[in-house]
């Protein structure tokens, strides 16, 4: 469960780096950092058997 946790959350991390690299305007990233972070957050609860 630690790795699934461990490997998800670098993942999040990752993505929202490539996210920050990608030439197009604030206003979209920061609703792409959101929805990746919302995404993420949902997965973590998952592997902790909140739902």
């Amino acid at each position: 469960m630690i790795v699934s946790v461990l490997i998800t959350f670098l993942v999040v991390i990752l993505v929202l780096y490539l996210i920050n690299m990608l030439p197009i305007d604030g206003r979209a990233k920061q609703i792409a950092r959101i929805v990746v972070i919302i995404i993420g957050v949902i997965a973590l609860l998952k592997y902790i058997a909140v739902f």
